[in-house]
């Protein structure tokens, strides 16, 4: 079997190099994708690819389309979606991410701390797994794979 798997949410930690590390120590076949998570690339895109914007909204604005048009496609052609909230910041897009796999079927595992359980309940109530470590998600992952336990 094999598995695409989209790793949404926080980009302020190593939870992503974490999964990757440990599918592939589990010889797990799955292709992982990811938004941009280098932060200033990903707000400058736009400006890049299409021009400068004076007016922030319109640099934000032209950013977030083709931004989205990555991700869409992404979440579209996974099979899994793992959608990380982090302690820091407002993560709208991790909630809004984890919506559109919800809305389109797609198989969602949801990642955060104890302390922001009762936030995200509805979006917990959404997925096929809840958890708390990267470490979780790979084992998940190989059972899935392999019907194999950790």
């Amino acid at each position: 079997m094999k598995l695409s798997v989209y790793l949404s949410g926080e980009i302020h930690s190593d939870w992503r190099e974490t999964i990757q590390q440990g599918v592939k120590e589990a010889g797990l076949d799955v292709i992982l994708t990811a938004p941009n998570t280098c932060h200033a690339d990903s707000d400058d895109c736009g400006d890049r690819i299409l021009g400068a914007e004076e007016n922030n909204f319109w640099k934000d604005h032209k950013a977030s389309k083709i931004n989205g048009l990555r991700t869409r496609k992404l979440i579209a052609d996974a099979d899994v979606v793992v959608v990380r909230f982090g302690d820091k910041y407002k993560q709208w897009n991790a909630a809004f991410d984890a919506g559109y796999a919800a809305a389109l079927g797609k198989s969602l595992i949801v990642m955060h701390g104890p302390d922001i359980v009762h936030p995200l309940k509805e979006v917990d109530a959404a997925a096929q797994a809840v958890c708390e470590t990267p470490e979780q998600v790979v084992g998940i992952l190989r059972y899935v794979m392999t019907n194999e336990l950790p």
